[in-house]
């Protein structure tokens, strides 16, 4: 169990937190106590707390900011409860749930499998090839999709890598400043490709590669490494530094490459 769900005040304060960085600098303490489900007087006792402790600071009746410092607590915490999701899900939940996987051959009901992910897809056969088993819940032709309960062991992943190619804006140049040829090289080593921004888009078009995801890319490779799929982003420059953050964020290794022909 974490710290932070020990106490009733610290998953309040957490809240309280979150809902003064989202809308700092004003910050009405009666629509916290309404979102959060407690009462003004109780969020007013709470912030006096939080501004002592240096995780926000007031710039006067109504107009509170989080600090630095608030913003590492928030972080610390959040991937604390992260983490401790992934073990509920994964240690806990997967023995009384039921996983959805493509099967490698024909199955039938109670067979015992053993599954194993393949880019980024979870496959079960009754090969014994992984640590991870369980038990399917009907009869299912190869290729088709079966429900596997009482999941024992852990699934392998490869380790996957994610490589963010940095593309300068259409005013720099875009498209027509991009390193074809090692834009190609890196294309060809990644299963799973991102796109953000036109200039972008249009940079991959030119080698005949169409992106697997335009929208929502951030957290689109986010979930592909999680099901150890590497991936490439291919990101307009100003759009970068926040790809980066997101990625430090969820403790996943990066590699920046600028494509701009020098």
């Amino acid at each position: 169990m974490i710290d932070l769900l020990h106490s009733k005040s610290g998953i309040t304060k957490f809240q309280i937190l979150i809902e003064i960085a989202a809308h700092q600098p004003n910050v009405r303490q009666k629509e916290i106590a309404e979102k959060i489900g407690v009462t003004p007087q109780a969020v007013s006792e709470y912030i006096k707390e939080l501004v002592a402790e240096g995780l926000i600071y007031s710039e006067g009746r109504v107009r509170y900011r989080i600090t630095k410092q608030g913003v590492e607590w928030v972080l610390e915490n959040a991937n604390d409860m992260k983490r401790y999701a992934r073990y509920v899900m994964s240690d806990i939940i997967s023995h009384v749930s039921t996983w959805t996987a493509i099967a490698e051959e024909d199955l039938q009901k109670d067979d015992k499998v053993y599954l194993k992910m393949n880019e980024g897809l979870l496959y079960v056969g009754k090969e014994n090839v992984t640590n991870a088993s369980g038990t399917i819940i009907s009869d299912a032709k190869k290729g088709e999709d079966v429900g596997v309960t009482d999941l024992l062991g852990l699934i392998d992943l490869e380790n996957a890598s994610i490589t963010v190619c940095k593309i300068h804006r259409v005013e720099r140049g875009g498209s027509n400043n991009v390193d074809i040829e090692r834009l190609r090289t890196l294309a060809e080593s990644k299963a799973y490709i991102a796109t953000i921004g036109v200039e972008s888009l249009i940079a991959l078009k030119k080698i005949d590669v169409e992106p697997n995801v335009m929208f929502g890319a951030k957290e689109s490779v986010i979930e592909a490494a999680y099901h150890g799929l590497s991936s490439l982003v291919l990101a307009i420059d100003e759009e970068v530094p926040s790809i980066l953050s997101r990625l430090e964020t969820e403790n996943l290794e990066y590699e920046l490459v600028d494509l701009s022909i020098q």
